[in-house]
C-alpha cells in the first residue's frame, strides 16, 4: 500500500491559508487626516515647538484617566524620566522582570542605580508577584511592572507588596496601551506610567513616548529632567524652582511635533480600532479552544481585563501535549501553512553580558555592580522560568480587522499542525540554545 501523502504544507501538502490578507496586517492605519495634521505642522514651521504637543498631552491625559501626561522623544526616554521622577538614584535598586525589552530597566544605569531581575509567571508572561518580595532589600526603590505583550499584570498583588515595603511602582505600558486590569486602565494603578508610541506599537505616532502620573512632583521632575524649554516659572515644586532653565539630566527629550500631530489623530480613533482588534484576536483564540498543545495568552473573559491592542501577541505552548515537539519545529510548520508564526519571546536580560561583565562608564567593575556593595548578578539557572519560557511561547498573527473568513483560515493552520504533529517528530531538531531575541522586530 502506498504511503499516505502528508497533509502538512511543510511536507508538501496544501497550505491552510489560501486567501490574500490584503490590509489585514497593515499598521498603523494612516488616512488623509493624519497626513493633513503633519502637513499643517510642516507648513507652519512648527516642527520643534510644543504647542501641538501640549494639545496631545492634554488629550492623552484625559484618555488615560491621569492628571498629567508628558510627551517624550521615545518610550525609553519616558521610562528614564519616570525613574528620575521617583528619585531613583545612586545606590538604588529597581526590580524588573527579566523577560522584557531592555528599556524597561536599562535606563537606571545612567541614574547610578541598578536592577534586580524577577521571574515571570509562565501563564501571564508578566512579572511573578510571588517572586518580587524575596528580591526586596533596603536598597530597593521601585518595582517596574511590564504589561508584557499586552497582558495586564496582577496589579492587586503588586501594589499590596509595594505598599507593604513603601516602594514605588512604575508601569511600563509599551505593549498594552488601552488595556484594562479588572476594569481599570493599565498605567493608572502605579505611581507613574511610561510607554513607547513608536510606529510598531498598537498606539503608533511615528516615534515617541509618553509619561503619565497623578503626582505633580513626579511630573515636574520629569519636565526638569529633559524638557528645558518648559522648565520655567510654572514649576510648583520649590526645590526645583532655582534650577529652572537648564535640563537637570542634560537631555533634550521633547516629542517631535509631527509625531504629536499624528498622535492626536491616532488617539481619536484608537479605542474604535482596538475594539476591532480585540474582537478579531479573541475570535482567533475561540476557534482554537481545546486544541492540544495550544493555550490562549489572554485574561479570562469574566475578569474585566483586556489585552489593549494585542501588540506582539503570543500563544502559550505545551510540548508535552504534542509528543514533545519543539516549539521551533511547530512554528516552522505553522509558518509553512501561510500564517505568521515564530518561536519564543524576549531573551532573559539577566543572561546578557551587559548585565554581567561590561563596564559602561569606566568604574573599574561591571556597571551592574558598580553602584552597590553586593554582587547581585544572576547567573544561568537562577531564573529557570524566565530561561525556559521561550520554548513554551510562539507568535500569532496580529489581526487588525474582524474578517472571520480570513481569521478562520489562519486558525486552521495552527489546528492543522497540532492535529498532525506526529509527522514532525521524526525530523525535529529541537530548540536551539538562546531561543528568542533581545528585541522584537517591531521595536525601534
Amino acid at each position: 500500500m502506498a504511503k499516505k501523502k502528508s497533509k502538512l504544507a511543510i511536507n508538501g501538502g496544501p497550505k491552510a491559508v489560501q486567501t490574500d490578507p490584503g490590509d489585514m496586517f497593515s499598521w498603523p492605519i494612516i488616512t488623509p487626516e493624519d497626513e493633513e495634521a503633519v502637513v499643517g505642522v510642516l507648513r507652519r514651521g512648527a516642527m520643534s515647538g510644543w504647542d501641538v504637543t501640549l494639545q496631545f498631552e492634554r488629550e492623552f491625559a484625559a484618555w488615560q484617566e491621569a492628571e498629567y501626561a508628558l510627551a517624550h522623544s521615545t518610550g525609553t526616554a519616558a521610562l528614564q524620566a519616570a525613574m528620575f521622577g521617583l528619585k531613583v538614584g545612586v545606590g538604588d535598586e529597581i526590580i524588573c522582570p527579566s523577560v522584557t525589552y531592555w528599556a524597561s530597566c536599562l535606563p537606571c544605569f545612567s541614574l547610578g542605580a541598578t536592577v534586580v531581575f524577577a521571574e515571570v509567571d509562565p501563564n501571564t508572561l508578566c512579572i511573578d508577584p510571588k517572586d518580587i518580595e524575596r528580591r526586596i532589600t533596603d536598597h530597593t526603590k521601585a518595582i517596574v511592572v511590564v504589561h508584557y505583550v499586552g497582558y495586564p499584570c496582577d496589579m492587586d498583588r503588586i501594589t499590596k507588596i509595594a505598599d507593604k515595603h513603601n516602594l514605588k511602582v512604575i508601569e511600563d505600558v509599551s505593549h498594552a496601551q488601552g488595556g484594562r486590569y479588572k476594569g481599570c486602565k493599565v498605567g493608572t494603578m502605579g505611581h507613574v506610567a511610561a510607554m513607547s508610541l513608536m510606529s510598531g506599537k498598537s498606539l503608533a505616532v511615528g516615534e515617541g513616548g509618553m509619561l503619565t502620573t497623578n503626582d505633580r512632583e513626579v511630573y515636574e521632575r520629569a519636565i526638569a529632567w529633559g524638557h528645558y524649554g518648559r522648565f520655567g516659572d510654572n514649576i510648583n515644586t520649590k526645590y526645583l524652582q532655582p534650577l529652572a532653565g537648564l535640563p537637570l539630566g542634560g537631555h533634550k527629550y521633547r516629542m517631535h511635533q509631527m509625531s504629536s500631530a499624528v498622535g492626536r489623530v491616532q488617539l481619536k480613533h484608537y479605542d474604535e480600532r482596538i475594539a476591532e482588534i480585540q474582537k478579531a484576536m479573541n475570535y482567533f483564540w475561540d476557534l482554537l479552544e481545546g486544541v492540544p498543545g495550544l493555550k490562549a495568552h489572554r485574561p479570562a473573559k469574566r475578569s474585566k481585563s483586556t489585552m489593549g491592542g494585542w501588540y506582539a501577541a503570543r500563544g502559550l505552548y505545551r510540548p508535552e501535549e504534542l509528543g514533545g515537539l519543539s516549539v521551533t519545529r511547530f512554528s516552522q510548520a505553522v509558518a509553512a501553512e501561510g500564517t505568521p508564526c515564530g518561536p519564543g519571546v524576549n531573551k532573559p536580560l539577566h543572561l546578557h553580558p551587559l548585565f554581567n561583565t561590561f563596564d559602561v562608564y569606566g568604574h573599574g567593575k561591571p556597571t551592574r555592580i558598580a553602584f552597590t556593595d553586593r554582587d547581585l548578578r544572576q547567573p544561568p539557572g537562577s531564573l529557570p522560568v524566565s530561561e525556559g519560557i521561550a520554548a513554551r511561547t510562539y507568535s500569532i498573527p496580529w489581526f487588525k480587522h474582524y474578517r472571520p473568513a480570513i481569521i478562520e483560515e489562519h486558525a486552521a493552520a495552527f489546528r492543522k499542525v497540532a492535529d498532525n504533529h506526529k509527522e514532525l517528530l521524526k525530523d525535529d531538531p529541537g530548540d536551539p540554545p538562546g531561543l528568542g531575541g533581545w528585541h522584537f522586530l517591531q521595536h525601534g
